[in-house]
């Protein structure tokens, strides 16, 4: 059996410590604020998160880039050379052309390398929902030491089986990205009405229902945990991502862990180029779940 690796893409916001951790190759998307282009890298060596967060919340506008062939192709090519092969889990591709980026790539390259197995799937998710996924794949390969096609499809049966459930605190920037009409934009704002959306079983961001105020939408999504979430009291690990909000992350994990006893609450920033779109007070809840 040939050696090989998991690539992924910043999309997934692992932050440094859990790629070391999960020794996992991350090749970034970028994004532009205030006229300069930074590199979305699990470091944050461009802009920390905060510092993004603050210019998102005070008004800068951002503009996001997906990872290029060329990119992919730079970090593939050495691997290949090595004699390994790739298992590479991207960005959904309803919401990035950066999984389109890596099958251009794996075909260029195939050809170039014919005896290499490069195996690209959409992961259907988007931010630390894709990076729980990447988790529980590195995971199950320790676990079991699969091989690359029984570790693919194992990654295609649980993207299907993961939770992923958002609220939106700034409503402007749905409006800004053509998700709220104006008038609804501002009604909410006025009202107090926080928008519960999830990542489809297509990988869209998709409004499901509306919360009065954030403790009403984070009791929300927790009850779509408790709606969909398969066999939770016996789930080790869950994922949350936020976007400048550590009191929203503590109130949910208190409610998680009153209830469910789970303590591995694996919460980080929303990269930027997805918190770009939702702005700040974005929390997002990922689980596995038995339904998208």
């Amino acid at each position: 059996m040939r050696d090989y690796i998991i690539m992924t893409d910043s999309g997934g916001s692992l932050n440094q410590a859990e790629v070391s951790e999960l020794g996992v190759t991350v090749i970034p998307l970028s994004f532009t604020i205030e006229g300069k282009t930074y590199l979305d890298t699990p470091d944050h060596a461009g802009m920390d998160p905060e510092t993004f967060f603050e210019k998102i919340k005070a008004g800068a506008q951002c503009q996001t880039s997906a990872v290029n062939v060329k990119q992919y192709v730079d970090a593939m090519r050495p691997v290949l050379r090595e004699g390994k092969d790739i298992l590479c889990i991207c960005f959904s591709s309803a919401l990035s052309a950066t999984y389109n980026s890596a099958c251009v790539a794996a075909d260029e390259l195939r050809e170039e390398f014919p005896e290499a197995k490069i195996i690209v799937i959409d992961s259907l998710g988007a931010c630390r929902g894709m990076g729980m996924l990447i988790y529980r794949t590195v995971m199950e390969r320790r676990r079991t030491n699969a091989d690359i096609e029984t570790l693919a499809k194992f990654v295609y049966e649980q993207r299907d089986k993961q939770g992923h459930w958002f609220f939106v605190d700034d409503l402007n920037h749905l409006k800004r990205g053509g998700r709220l009409n104006a008038v609804t934009a501002i009604a909410g704002k006025i009202l107090g009405i926080r928008p519960v959306m999830h990542c489809d079983a297509e990988g869209k961001l998709t409004p499901v229902s509306k919360a009065r105020g954030s403790k009403g939408a984070l009791r929300a999504i927790f009850e779509k945990m408790e709606e969909t979430g398969d066999d939770i009291e016996n789930q080790k690990t869950i994922f949350i991502c936020h976007a400048a909000c550590p009191d929203y992350v503590e109130y949910i994990s208190e409610l998680i862990t009153e209830k469910y006893g789970i303590t591995d609450i694996r919460a980080d920033y929303i990269c930027p180029v997805v918190g770009a779109h939702t702005g700040w007070g974005t929390l997002g809840l990922f689980f596995v779940a038995n339904e998208r």
